[in-house]
């Protein structure tokens, strides 16, 4: 490994990238933020633009990743996040930060193609054919592209679906179903009816406080950020990059701010991997103010790991999601727990999440599986 560049060589650096991202960027007018409606394609925006061959960010649009990811049926993402000159998010330790006004956040759904097939993609986590940040086209089916938007009344969410040139997305505010063939990593082939969400299904998940009706991002939280990107060709922390360029005020340093585990990393502990799993898929509802807050179920990272966390816990309202099963969580038998039970379906009416996916996630299954079957046998209750 090369040593760390120095202070100078590594302001040069990244004089050299900021000049080249402006070269890739120069045929983009600049971002803009709409105060109000609803822009009818994405382009409208100016946050990215097929070109080239490539999906290419404008210049400020920044892309980032999270530690470990929400399931979305296998889709894989390019995150980014913009804000006004001179505007900054406030740092929170657990919440999500306090954008300001002016924000714009994206996530961008595709899929790499499967080679030599035009019609079919691939369910991988392999990402070395994308393409980056600048996503290659000619590789990957871009599916939609859903916008976060502060304006002065608060959060809205605009779903895009990329048309089948792949030159813009379209505005689709009632949602939208995409028939997709999807080969797996085991060789099996499977079709599926990808579902873009409606604007209140988005709602139903960004909704964070039931009491304040409250919409705040999901992903954008220090224990989803705090690791490393490399922005163009620079690798460093997310938390400290956003700072330095202005997008950030008051994080501390990385190794004060928490971090959720990568549930992928089977170098971190079960346990660690599979709260973070939970954290980011589940607790969006699964907390003691969300939707799912009258199932006294809180799977948010941080929560204690006891009744609330399923552990021996009755079911409160699940009717036929429990399969007969007992206990949100049997300590030690995965097969006689709700929650894995309900992971494992893709039926509605049993599924969770119960939104988002219309599919199994066969690894996030294995990884609550062995968590729950590696616990200490047992339900005494007092």
């Amino acid at each position: 490994m090369s040593a760390p560049l120095g202070r100078p060589w590594r302001a040069a650096a990244l004089a050299l990238c900021a000049l080249a991202l402006t070269a890739c960027t120069r045929g983009q007018p600049p971002v803009e933020f709409i105060t109000d409606g609803n822009p009818p394609k994405l382009s409208d925006w100016h946050l990215m633009a097929a070109d080239g061959g490539r999906l290419v960010l404008n210049t400020g649009v920044v892309p980032y990743d999270l530690n470990t990811p929400l399931f979305t049926d296998y889709a894989q993402k390019l995150r980014t996040l913009w804000m006004p000159k001179g505007a900054s998010a406030a740092y929170q330790p657990d919440a999500a930060f306090d954008f300001p006004v002016g924000t714009i956040i994206s996530k961008t759904f595709f899929y790499p193609r499967e080679p030599g097939k035009a019609d079919a993609v691939l369910a991988t986590y392999d990402s070395s054919r994308n393409g980056g940040e600048r996503l290659d086209l000619a590789n990957v089916r871009l599916i939609e592209t859903r916008l976060l938007v502060r304006r002065k009344t608060g959060w809205i969410a605009l779903p895009y679906v990329w048309n089948a040139e792949q030159t813009d997305a379209v505005l689709a505010r009632t949602g939208q179903q995409v028939p997709l063939d999807v080969l797996h990593e085991d060789h099996s082939r499977q079709p599926l009816t990808y579902v873009v969400p409606n604007v209140n299904q988005c709602a139903s998940c960004h909704v964070a406080d039931l009491k304040t009706r409250q919409f705040q991002p999901i992903g954008p939280k220090a224990r989803h950020l705090n690791r490393d990107y490399t922005h163009d060709g620079v690798t460093e922390n997310q938390l400290t990059y956003l700072s330095r360029i202005g997008y950030l005020t008051g994080a501390p340093a990385p190794q004060a701010a928490p971090r959720n585990a990568n549930w992928r990393d089977d170098k971190q502990t079960l346990d660690a991997r599979a709260r973070a799993y939970l954290d980011i898929n589940c607790a969006h509802c699964h907390n003691d103010k969300g939707a799912a807050n009258t199932t006294a179920l809180h799977l948010n990272m941080g929560a204690p790991a006891n009744l609330h966390l399923g552990l021996c816990k009755p079911p409160v309202a699940a009717g036929a999601g429990t399969g007969g099963r007992q206990y949100g969580i049997m300590p030690g038998k995965p097969d006689e727990s709700i929650m894995l039970y309900r992971l494992a379906s893709a039926e509605t009416g049993v599924m969770m999440p119960e939104l988002g996916r219309g599919s199994v996630h066969a690894e996030g299954v294995a990884l609550i599986r062995a968590w729950i079957a590696a616990m200490p046998p047992g339900c005494d209750q007092p």
